[in-house]
């Protein structure tokens, strides 16, 4: 099994020992992104709805890294900091996916979404991701 590691600029850098996504195969594992703006730490929060969307950027430059899009993610993970969120979060995350030509259908992928106890730097909204070629 080889393993190639995806960094970019384009997105915030780890803030552990972790790496911002590893492509194994066909197969990518992209790390939990919160909505820190790339090149900084400085966090996009001033609402649930520019959080969500500075999270959804961090992936999307992540996926384009590896020469992908939204519409090769087969597995997201959405944690949150208060489930009275999930309507917001919901309605910008599903924005990001496109309509499949095919069936005129949105093609979402599978997904869990969790209320969790803390986030990193206490943040709302984090999401994970997992894409195939």
């Amino acid at each position: 099994m080889t393993k190639e590691i995806i960094n970019t600029p384009n997105a915030p850098a780890p803030i552990g020992p972790y790496n911002q996504a590893v492509l194994t195969g066909n197969m990518l594992f992209i790390s939990g992104q919160i909505a820190l703006k790339p090149g900084t730490t400085e966090l996009v929060n001033a609402d649930i709805i520019a959080e969500t969307h500075q999270v959804m950027q961090n992936l999307k430059a992540i996926l384009a890294a590896a020469s992908m899009h939204f519409n090769q993610v087969v597995k997201t993970t959405i944690f949150l900091s208060d489930m009275e969120l999930f309507g917001q979060v919901n309605e910008i995350y599903g924005k990001y996916f496109e309509n499949s030509a095919a069936t005129g259908q949105s093609e979402f992928p599978a997904r869990e979404t969790v209320a969790v106890k803390g986030l990193p730097k206490n943040v709302n909204v984090e999401i994970s991701m997992i894409a195939a070629r």
